[in-house]
């Protein structure tokens, strides 16, 4: 039974006309053009305000030796940008939402999430055009425990490596023969104009996407509220609702990228679907659950189907899976 308590909607001020915006950002050529992209909109929105990009080295840009699960997890890529906030260098952070923690730190807050682009996988080869074609032995590359239990369960034969860096990097790894194909966010390609190096989108049964993968979120400073109103016209409701319901779920579960665990809403008339998957990474388990509610009730709806999961074993699975990290 879906809980009917709607998510709490953020209180905007009117009124207000910035003369100045700092935007903190991750220096990758892919997040860059995330912060551009915001700073366009909000030109366009504000064409008197003065708005900058504040490019930032994260750790998690630094440490490219070993997987994400086994070095922190997705904190690494926003800290040092939540520290601007925190310390006034910046007025507000761009994200992938991905890449952004289920519980922000206190003092912190979403403001706005954008309209999603493409929220799936893609398979990137030059040496095969569909991700079903390869042999047996051949060597896909990933750096997400999520896409790696999805395609054990689905392809066996493959073997999976671990593959870190920027988009450009990866793509190099794959260009020198290190890997016969590598899978990347979709809308990652697609921003930088690499659209060509897609093979293929792959399908919801072959990698369900993780929770917000696609959107771009705005986070500030919690006690910012001049800026709620400022950010406003950049939330793209839908967008918002969906995400809303897929890290909830995430949460509740208490996913993070040490855990294979995806989410994915749609929205349709007003009405919400989610799917989450929980698996283990060497795919001999998943999990899969599903549920529908109306786009008011996102919070409640992550909550449900994250339930589904938790009773059919998602949380002994998760604590293995964890416990077999240690």
């Amino acid at each position: 039974m879906i809980d009917s308590t709607p998510f709490p909607i953020l209180v905007a001020h009117k009124d207000m006309n910035p003369k100045k915006l700092v935007i903190a950002s991750r220096e990758s050529l892919l997040a860059m053009w995330q912060a551009k992209h915001i700073q366009g909109r909000l030109k366009a929105l504000y064409p008197d305000c003065e708005v900058e990009i504040l490019g930032m080295t994260t750790r998690g840009d630094r440490i490219l030796d070993r997987t994400l699960s086994k070095v922190g997890g997705k904190g690494l890529f926003v800290k040092e940008l939540e520290q601007a906030l925190q310390d006034g260098r910046a007025d507000l952070a761009v994200h992938s939402i991905k890449d952004v923690p289920m519980d922000l730190p206190e003092g912190f807050a979403l403001a706005a999430i954008g309209e999603r682009a493409n929220p799936f996988d893609a398979f990137v080869s030059n040496r095969y055009a569909r991700l079903e074609e390869m042999p047996k032995g051949a060597v896909v590359g990933t750096s997400s425990l999520r896409r790696e239990a999805q395609l054990r369960a689905r392809y066996p034969h493959l073997l999976i490596k671990p593959l870190r860096g920027n988009v450009q990097t990866r793509l190099s790894k794959l260009d020198n023969g290190e890997y016969d194909a590598i899978i990347l966010a979709a809308a990652g390609l697609q921003r930088l104009e690499l659209d060509e190096r897609i093979r293929m989108i792959l399908s919801e049964s072959d990698s369900l996407p993780a929770a917000g993968q696609g959107a771009l979120g705005i986070e500030i400073a919690a006690h910012r509220e001049d800026l709620y109103e400022v950010l406003k016209p950049l939330n793209h409701g839908v967008t918002n609702a969906c995400v809303t319901a897929e890290r909830a779920l995430a949460r509740a579960l208490g996913g993070s990228c040490q855990v294979p665990l995806a989410a994915y809403c749609t929205e349709e008339n007003g009405l919400l679907t989610l799917r989450g998957l929980v698996g283990h990474p060497d795919g001999s388990v998943i999990l899969r659950a599903d549920a529908q509610a109306p786009a008011g009730y996102a919070d409640a709806l992550g909550r449900a189907v994250a339930k589904k999961l938790a009773d059919d074993g998602a949380r002994e699975l998760i604590g293995a899976v964890l416990q077999e990290q240690v």
